[in-house]
């Protein structure tokens, strides 16, 4: 009886050696890094670092996060400095994802862009649609003395400067020669720089409405400063979308990595990280998750604007950018 509680010891004991040597040799691997080339929205909104922290948290894995505007964090991807692009410009990112360059993309949420200007609102726009709030924006600049700033554009390659150039040709405004005129002036910054410079001018400018609520929250823009034109409209519609970098097209990339990150994201608990962000602290979320009801086909407003303004060839990702995926689109 002794000699089987010996045995019984020692092979529980050399259980423990192994798992513990097991353990030990795990956690002396490097950590894996993953490279996010992301907008300056989500960065600027904190809901990005909430996502690296939530994800960190359950995954062994670093993130790593380049905020830049839409342009620069695409090229980013083309030039091998990112494994995962978040990105919100469409017709932007087609070309990234036909030439290979990235694939197996999702579209993962939305929320609205805003014109924001001053509450005394001279060129009284509040009310008015996005491309009528822009006709009488550049009839009050056209009557203001020269060199007065009305305007204040990022003029950078970011999705919002996308969407800003979108919105001007919309209101039947010819966007290189407007943008030469005296009161239209340009930052050539991203979306916190812009709407600090639109404070201090007194000015109009177009944001997405999640980094203005914050910049607002915050201070660094002040209460003089309103969103006067905002709420759902397909014409200020913003959707973020998720893409892997390819890596039979673009080397050393971690491309496993950015797979299980996009699971994660499209997964209940990434969605719900997007949906509830910002209750808290605005009492509404900055965002809202587009996996469930694009699923469903849930017959709400945004989601059919969704699927006209953003989809490519009738879908989120044609099959041939799948790259062996299908579990992505279920």
């Amino acid at each position: 009886m002794k000699a089987w509680k010996t045995i019984l010891i020692v092979a529980v004991i050399a259980t423990i050696v192994v798992i513990a040597g097991t353990f030990a040799y795990f956690n002396s691997l490097p950590i894996p890094e993953l490279r996010i080339s992301s907008t300056t929205s989500l960065w600027d909104t904190g809901l990005l670092t909430e996502i690296k922290n939530q994800y960190e948290a359950t995954h062994r894995v670093d993130i790593a996060i380049l905020h830049q505007g839409t342009g620069l964090a695409l090229a980013s991807a083309a030039a091998g400095d990112a494994d995962i692009v978040l990105v919100h410009a469409p017709t932007s990112e087609l070309p990234f994802l036909t030439n290979s360059t990235l694939v197996c993309r999702k579209i993962v949420a939305w929320n609205y862009f805003t014109i924001i200007g001053p509450n005394s609102d001279p060129a009284n726009i509040n009310g008015k649609n996005a491309t009528e709030a822009l006709k009488s924006i550049a009839a009050y600049g056209r009557s203001q003395p020269s060199g007065a700033n009305v305007w204040i554009s990022r003029n950078d390659a970011s999705g919002t400067f996308t969407k800003e150039q979108n919105l001007w040709k919309a209101a039947g405004f010819n966007w290189t020669t407007t943008s030469k005129e005296s009161w239209y002036a340009s930052t050539g910054q991203g979306m916190g720089a812009t709407l600090v410079i639109t404070d201090q001018k007194n000015a109009y400018t177009l944001s997405d409405l999640g980094t203005y609520l914050q910049f607002s929250r915050s201070g660094s823009v002040s209460s003089s400063q309103i969103a006067l034109i905002q709420g759902s409209d397909y014409q200020l519609l913003n959707v973020y979308s998720v893409y892997a970098v390819n890596p039979q097209k673009i080397s050393n990339v971690s491309y496993n990595e950015a797979i299980t990150f996009i699971k994660w994201l499209i997964s209940d608990a990434g969605q719900q990280v997007i949906s509830n962000y910002g209750t808290a602290n605005y009492s509404q979320n900055l965002f809202s998750g587009a996996v469930q009801p694009l699923k469903t086909g849930s017959p709400q407003p945004d989601v059919q604007w969704i699927q006209q303004y953003a989809f490519f060839n009738g879908t989120e990702c044609p099959t041939q950018y799948q790259d062996d995926h299908p579990e992505l689109y279920p």
